[in-house]
């Protein structure tokens, strides 16, 4: 069950941005946390996993650690709490680990492991929402599909992503950078481009967390962002020439108020504009947790995500991920698809192209397979006529 989301940062204001090389961190501070939930982290030793999502489908990634949530009034005092730092799970026994690839299986997405405690893995959770869109494929057995399509539908479906320690800077700027007080998030943008968003419901939490940013996975366009970006400038104050002390405070508010409307309305307005469809995956007493997809505009800015909310709809918990443009062009051919039962015709005209054009995009997009043979082999003949049209 989807419904129309909206993200909202209230409560949590910019502070001022670092910048190291081409990666600026903009803290994201809270004047109060949010009371009743706590996160820590689990670090898994094997790193690699597999979570069994449903009948016959596996989720297989590059998993080195979850979030556990506890919520209640006495959250965080029930054993080791974020404030304590993370956990290193070992081996069952003690057991060595043997010689090969070692992978974790684990049990669901999210899994509530004690009254008040929730596990989940944190941006995979997102990323298997964005693998299972419209993953069983043609709903209606138009001539135009594959057989692998009308029985498989997309399996396999893979996306890549970079661990955040293949990002270049984004290590030095983690490890010089100043955590704030009352600092509960961080936007991260890579040449200026809004690469993910963290955000937790307590400092003590933000503290101990704010490395594993190291761990998570980032898009193509953040990768290639960081390695080819230059240094970016720093944003400094314009406070004149004050002449006494409450002109310098007013000054200074002044500049922060300024900082704070150029920074959601400006900078993070790709993400806080957008447009998205929620999934509930988890109640955890009065905090829900959600995954969300956008509406995969074409040559825009487009994020999936995961939030915890309060009950009052504040934002205790979010972690973004940036599409890239491949993913982007993939996720709005297969709605367009799903929106017109996957009629061929229909989507083409929908989208104002030709039959064979869409084939080529589909091609392009990697989904080929889903074609008839025939089609498929018309697509990567050199177009003739008139030449592809733009998605809408």
């Amino acid at each position: 069950m989807t419904a129309a989301f909206r993200l909202d940062l209230a409560g949590l204001e910019p502070g001022p941005a670092q910048v190291w090389g081409g990666v600026r961190l903009v803290p994201l501070l809270r004047a109060a946390p949010v009371e009743g939930l706590r996160l820590h982290a689990e670090l898994y030793r094997d790193g690699y996993g597999s979570v069994v999502t449903g009948p016959r489908t596996t989720y297989t990634s590059y998993i080195p650690h979850g979030f556990v949530a506890d919520w209640g009034a006495d959250a965080g005092q029930r054993g080791p709490a974020a404030a304590y730092g993370t956990q290193l799970r070992g081996g069952q026994g003690g057991q060595e680990a043997v010689a090969g690839m070692p992978l974790s299986v684990h049990r669901r997405m999210a899994r509530r492991e004690a009254k008040h405690r929730l596990r989940f893995l944190p941006l995979h959770l997102a990323l298997e929402g964005l693998l299972s869109l419209h993953f069983g494929g043609p709903s209606i057995a138009w001539a135009e599909w594959s057989r692998q399509a009308l029985r498989h539908g997309l399996s396999p479906r893979v996306e890549e992503a970079y661990l955040g320690a293949d990002v270049r800077g984004l290590d030095d700027a983690l490890r010089v950078f100043e955590v704030h007080p009352g600092q509960c998030g961080l936007a991260l943008y890579v040449a200026d481009a809004l690469a993910a968003v963290f955000a937790v419901p307590h400092p003590a939490d933000y503290r101990a967390l704010h490395d594993t940013l190291l761990l998570d996975l980032y898009g193509e366009l953040v990768y290639q962002y960081a390695l080819f970006g230059a240094a970016l400038p720093d944003y400094r104050p314009a406070l004149g020439d004050p002449g006494s002390v409450p002109e310098l405070r007013a000054a200074v508010a002044r500049e922060e108020r300024a900082w704070r409307a150029f920074h959601d309305g400006t900078m993070a307005a790709g993400l806080l504009d957008g447009e998205y469809r929620a999934q509930r995956v988890h109640r955890a007493g009065p905090f829900t947790l959600h995954r969300f997809l956008p509406a995969f505009r074409p040559r825009q800015e487009n994020h999936i995500g995961e939030a915890i909310t309060a009950a009052d709809g504040r934002i205790a918990y979010l972690k973004t991920f940036r599409l890239s443009e491949a993913q982007v062009r993939r996720g709005h051919l297969l709605s367009r698809l799903a929106a017109h039962d996957w009629h061929f015709a229909d989507t083409a005209a929908d989208l104002g192209l030709t039959p064979a054009e869409l084939a080529q995009r589909l091609r392009s997009a990697g989904v080929a397979h889903l074609l008839r043979q025939d089609l498929a082999d018309a697509a990567r003949r050199p177009p003739s006529g008139r030449g592809a049209g733009s998605a809408r």
